[in-house]
């Protein structure tokens, strides 16, 4: 599998491709992110867009939001979706991905076994993150 940013000036044309990822992946949100707002983030520039191929088919997606803290500059996984988007090789894919962007670490709020699954990888759970409504 390939992992490959899609360039802003062709995410209208990719969005088709990637967006029943997303749909699937969003079921198991609790964050009230509709596929709308993704596309929209997607389609402003603010979160970029990456598409998983394999023999040229798209089978995943993924977003990323960029930001800095004090001492690091972080790609945050804003939504993933797709059967065997993780791997060995693609996360080998999406940290250089992220480090040609400046990016020291990546992170990603996920479910429990996402984070077990991500584990595999490399990954470690950093934090768990709670909401209160007001």
């Amino acid at each position: 599998m390939k992992i490959q940013r899609v360039p802003l000036e062709w995410v209208n044309v990719t969005w088709p491709l990637a967006a029943p990822y997303f749909a699937q992946a969003i079921q198991h949100s609790q964050d009230g992110y509709t596929l709308d707002h993704i596309q929209v983030m997607v389609t402003t520039g603010q979160w970029m867009l990456l598409v998983v191929t394999e023999d040229e088919t798209v089978c995943g997606a993924v977003t990323l939001l960029f930001f800095n803290r004090p001492t690091e500059r972080v790609a945050f996984i804003t939504a993933l979706g797709g059967k065997g988007v993780l791997s060995d090789d693609t996360t080998q894919q999406l940290r250089a991905l992220a480090a040609s962007q400046g990016a020291t670490v990546i992170e990603g709020a996920v479910r429990e076994s996402v984070a077990r699954l991500a584990a595999r990888y490399g990954f470690k759970e950093k934090t768990r993150i709670i909401k209160l409504k007001i």
